[in-house]
Formats: C-alpha cells, sequence, structure tokens
C-alpha cells in the first residue's frame, strides 16, 4: 500500500509539472513583446491598416477584439493565400467581407514575429481606448463656480474705501460752507475782461495777396500731380504682390519647399505647352487618400477635408461619389495681357529656365503671390541679360543648321524657320 501511495504521489507531480509548462507555454505564446511588434508593423503593416481606423485594409483594434483565435491569426498573416484556398470557414468569410481583395502573404514571419505584431496592435488599441474614455466628451467645459472668496472680500474692501472717502469729502464741504459762512469777504468776484477780436486766417489772406506765393503753389501742385497721374497709368495692370485668398490654402512652402516636391509634378503642363496647368485633384489624391495632415490624429485637417468634399470621396469608405462632386474655384493671380503670347515651354524646356525665376522664391511661400511685375519692360531686361544655351539643345541645333544652308546659298523655306508651327500665328 504504501509503494502504491508512493507512485501516486510521484504521477500526481508529473502530471502538474507538465500542465505548468504547459500554461507556460501557451502565456509566452499570447504575450509577445510590443516593442518589438511595434518595429515589424510599422516595416509590414502600415501601408494598409491603422490600429484604430480603416485604410486599404481594416482597423486592426476593433479587428482582434472580435477575433481572439491567436493560431488562425498567425497563419492568416502568415499565408492567408493558403487558408482560403483550403477552404478554410474564417479565411472565406474575411475574403468575401473586403469584395475578394488578396491580402499580402509574409512566409518570413515566424510565429513569435506575428504574436509581437499582434500584442503590439492590442496594448495599442487598449491605450487609444483609455484616452478616449479620458477624454471629455465633445469638448465638456469647466462648470462654473461662481466667483471666489477673494473677489467678494475684494468688493467689500472697495465699497468700504469708497464710503470711508465720501464721509471725509462730505465733513471737508461742510468746513469750507461754514468758513465762507463766517467770512464772506473771502469771496473776490472776478472782473469781466473786454475780449478782443483776433482774425485767425488773417496771416492766410496776406498770403494769397503774395501773386509770387501763389504761382509757387500752384506749380508745385501741378508737378505733384502730374508725377502721381505718370505714375498711377505707369502701374495700371501691374499686380506685384497680388495674393489673394484660395478656396482651399495650398501651403507651397511645405511641398515645395520641406517635402521637396519638383514643380511639375503638380505642373505637368510647364514643360510641354504654353500653359503650366492647374493640377487636378487626384494629383493631390495620390498622397492625401493616406497622409490626412494633423500628426498625432488619423482625422483629415480642414483643407484636405475640402479635397475629399470637392471630389466626393468618404474616408472611411473609400470611396467616390459623383452626385457630391463639383469644381475648385481656383482664383489665378498671374495674368498676362491677352495681346502679350507667354510659352512656358519655350522657356522651361527650351532655355532651361528654373520656375523661380519669374515666379520667385515659391519654396518659402506659405501661400503664394505674384512675386515679379511681369511688365514689358521686366521682360526685356530678362532678355537682354539672360544668355542662351546652344549646346545640346535641338531646338538651337536645327536653327544652327538653316543659318548653315543659307550661308551656303542653298534653298530655304519658312517652314524650315517654324513658318507652319501653330503658335506662330495662333496665340
Amino acid at each position: 500500500m504504501r509503494s502504491i501511495s508512493l507512485i501516486l504521489k510521484q504521477f500526481s507531480r508529473s502530471v502538474l509539472l507538465v500542465a505548468g509548462f504547459t500554461i507556460l507555454g501557451l502565456s509566452a505564446y499570447a504575450q509577445g513583446d510590443a516593442a518589438k511588434g511595434k518595429t515589424i508593423f510599422e516595416a509590414k503593416c502600415t501601408a494598409c491598416h491603422k490600429v484604430d481606423q480603416r485604410l486599404i485594409g481594416p482597423a486592426l483594434g476593433p479587428q482582434l477584439d472580435k477575433e481572439t483565435d491567436e493560431k488562425f491569426l498567425v497563419k492568416w498573416i502568415q499565408n492567408n493565400t493558403a487558408l482560403i484556398a483550403a477552404k478554410d470557414p474564417k479565411a472565406l468569410a474575411i475574403y468575401n467581407e473586403y469584395n475578394q481583395s488578396n491580402m499580402t502573404v509574409f512566409p518570413d514571419l515566424t510565429d513569435a514575429d506575428v504574436t509581437n505584431i499582434l500584442t503590439y496592435v492590442r496594448t495599442e488599441w487598449k491605450t487609444m481606448q483609455e484616452d478616449a474614455k479620458k477624454a471629455p466628451a465633445g469638448g465638456a467645459v469647466e462648470t462654473d463656480k461662481g466667483p471666489s472668496n477673494i473677489m467678494i472680500f475684494g468688493l467689500i474692501g472697495v465699497i468700504l474705501v469708497a464710503f470711508i472717502v465720501i464721509m471725509v469729502l462730505n465733513k471737508v464741504v461742510k468746513t469750507l460752507e461754514r468758513l465762507i459762512a463766517n467770512k464772506p469777504d473771502l469771496l473776490v468776484e472776478p472782473v469781466p475782461v473786454e475780449e478782443v477780436q483776433v482774425d485767425k486766417y488773417a496771416g492766410i489772406k496776406k498770403l494769397a495777396k503774395n501773386k509770387k506765393f501763389v504761382f509757387f503753389v500752384l506749380l508745385c501742385v501741378s508737378i505733384a500731380g502730374g508725377g502721381w497721374t505718370w505714375m498711377t497709368m505707369w502701374n495700371t495692370d501691374v499686380h506685384q504682390g497680388y495674393q489673394p485668398v484660395q478656396p482651399i490654402k495650398f501651403p507651397h512652402d511645405l511641398h515645395a519647399g520641406a517635402m521637396k516636391i519638383n514643380c511639375q509634378y503638380c505642373h505637368t503642363g510647364a514643360y510641354k505647352s504654353k500653359n503650366a496647368s492647374i493640377p487636378s485633384l487626384n494629383v493631390c489624391m495620390n498622397c492625401h487618400k493616406v497622409i490626412t495632415g494633423l500628426k498625432g490624429s488619423n482625422a483629415p485637417s480642414a483643407e484636405i477635408h475640402k479635397i475629399y468634399d470637392a471630389l466626393g470621396y468618404d474616408p472611411q469608405t473609400q470611396k467616390y461619389d459623383s452626385t457630391k462632386m463639383r469644381p475648385v474655384q481656383w482664383v489665378r493671380i498671374h495674368n498676362l495681357p491677352d495681346f502679350a503670347y507667354f510659352n512656358h515651354s519655350q522657356h522651361v524646356k527650351v532655355q532651361g529656365l528654373k520656375c523661380q525665376t519669374c515666379h520667385g522664391p515659391v519654396e518659402t511661400m506659405k501661400e503664394v503671390y505674384q512675386y515679379s511685375p511681369l511688365t514689358m519692360k521686366w521682360c526685356i531686361q530678362c532678355h537682354k541679360r539672360t544668355e542662351v544655351n546652344t549646346k545640346g539643345n535641338a531646338y538651337y541645333e536645327k536653327m544652327e543648321a538653316v543659318h548653315e544652308m543659307i550661308r551656303k546659298g542653298e534653298k530655304v523655306t519658312e517652314a524650315m524657320m517654324g513658318g507652319i508651327e501653330c503658335g506662330k500665328c495662333h496665340y
């Protein structure tokens, strides 16, 4: 009997040890390293997922609240295509829910890596929920507790001081009244003085009679008026410094300056046509479908929201509603007269000028304004000092070939000189 009891004790200890190690192993499997998971998440997942908001894929925080099967999640992330091919019910449900769009597979991630990612997402989602609970709902305003005791006592003190001052002044007035009543000779009546009429405009009248002074004043007024008229006419239609308010505030200092985006990424016509062209909002959405504009928040900024509204775009569903689309009414800044012909491609592509030559340091402008006067004098001065670069330029190589033919006495037509180009006649 004693040997049987010893055997049972040893067996029970073995069972307890195995169960303990199993529990520890499962807990270690379920609880990964959130710090390592954050690093992997930012490298692998941020292009399609956010913790609290839908991007290309679903918001992962709420998704992991619904799905707690760790083994399934590990297999899904590593190779969801294999699960779908194997007709796994959960995998097929997710696949159909998101319009049968395939998620990227990550066979290079180990089970521990995936567990670290899941731990990071759950930890981050829990932190976001706690922060949301702590924040006052709807921007609650602190309740008015009424005036403080210091203010009340201060007002009482001011009233008491005012009352004392009134009492003192009343006593002084009564004392003066008694003094005057006892000694009436103290009051001396003022002696009336006859007022002498003084002509305020005597000096002006005297100058008006001086013919030389009048002639000098009229001459100065004529010169000043003529100069003002000339300057006003000279600067007619010159809008240097013009900075209208645009419907969407586009910060060029951020895009062209800090982000170093090339001007021709948006203004694509500058190198190939007469007009630089206004970029369509689809160009904006290349970036702002993901970039919301507010640091530390997933909500779009007010200006980016204007882009969404103009396109009828819903950032939650990532779909466009054509019935809500409307054009943005941009205000033109640089405007030449109709009789002046300017071709962007001739300056940008042929001559190789930078945009800043005419438009100024756009990369430093919070809001764009007209930097140059754009007058004929300004253009002529630029043409006088700008050296033409003919090396490696096909346009000028063609012109040199034509001049060489002229020198040799060969036949040269207007077509060879560019005479049949549309822009020569049709502005």
